[in-house]
């Protein structure tokens, strides 16, 4: 299947941000950022200002491991903090005011999906094409797919027992929203999970890390009152089956080091350096 424009340059932006993440010590210039995706530099400062609503020199700010250490250290910011300093009113709205969690029942976690039907669709956002799956109930997956034929396997190993139909239903469109922080018409998002208790724990846990912060496994494993914990929450978070509107990508090492992600380390830089640009955006038209 043909690639669609929206995916082509989120794989250019995706290609600049990872050689921006290799020599930023060498502070790259914009020409030479734009020369490794082939493209000219004025064309590139328009793609990606376009794309992440700041330009390629302010995004390298976001994008690297010091901003991480500076959020978590200097600012000593915790999980708790950073929920209780967060304004209802602002386009950075906590997650969990419009997203809801209900865990599967016993019998439907240990029957794989059978009895449930799954309509799925294949939606376009900037960090490229989110496999969205959702029940009667509500989203039950989120993924982001490079290839449609893996993406449809992996949905399908989620719930063994399930029936399946390829149909956009108007709640894969409602979630989708969340990729546009300052839409203000997002409506409350049930979520339909298979997981384990600790693991909806875990996840819940997920939806207070605001747009624009980010938080540490130990912070995580303190919020759900297991603080020894932090190695099985990693292990949970890394098994989050909502891309994005759990923010599992918002969760960092201690060191500051952004760690792995479900659905490719860059992609994690990318929507992280693109939240906080939002972020910064917000905050400089609140303080207008």
């Amino acid at each position: 299947m043909e690639k669609t424009q929206k995916e082509l340059n989120y794989e250019r932006i995706a290609k600049a941000i990872q050689y921006i993440q290799d020599h930023f010590q060498e502070k790259p210039s914009l020409e030479e950022i734009a020369e490794h995706v082939h493209l000219s530099p004025f064309h590139f400062q328009r793609l990606f200002s376009d794309w992440a609503g700041t330009s390629p020199k302010k995004f390298l700010q976001y994008t690297q491991v010091n901003y991480a250490k500076k959020l978590l250290k200097e600012e000593q910011r915790t999980l708790f903090e950073t929920h209780l300093l967060t304004g209802v009113g602002s386009t950075s709205r906590l997650h969990d005011m419009f997203v809801q969690i209900e865990g599967m029942t016993p019998a439907e976690f240990k029957q794989a999906g059978e009895g449930l039907t799954i309509s799925y669709s294949f939606q376009e956002t900037p960090f490229g094409i989110c496999l969205v799956g959702s029940t009667e109930k509500g989203i039950c997956y989120m993924a982001f797919v490079d290839n449609q034929a893996a993406g449809r396997k992996e949905l399908k190993e989620n719930f063994e027992n399930a029936e399946f139909i390829e149909h956009e239903l108007p709640i894969h469109l409602e979630a989708i929203k969340i990729f546009n922080p300052e839409d203000q018409s997002l409506k409350k998002i049930k979520l339909h999970l298979k997981g384990t208790a600790f693991q909806l724990k875990v996840w819940q846990a997920l939806l207070q890390i605001p747009l624009g912060k980010v938080s540490s496994y130990k912070d995580i494993a303190i919020a759900i009152d297991q603080p020894s914990a932090s190695r099985a929450v990693g292990t949970a978070i890394g098994q989050n089956p909502i891309a994005f509107l759990i923010p599992c990508h918002r969760v960092i090492q201690t060191t500051g080091q952004t760690g792995g992600y479900r659905w490719k380390p860059i992609r994690k830089t990318v929507i992280l350096g693109w939240e906080f640009a939002h972020k910064d955006k917000d905050i400089t038209h609140e303080a207008i």
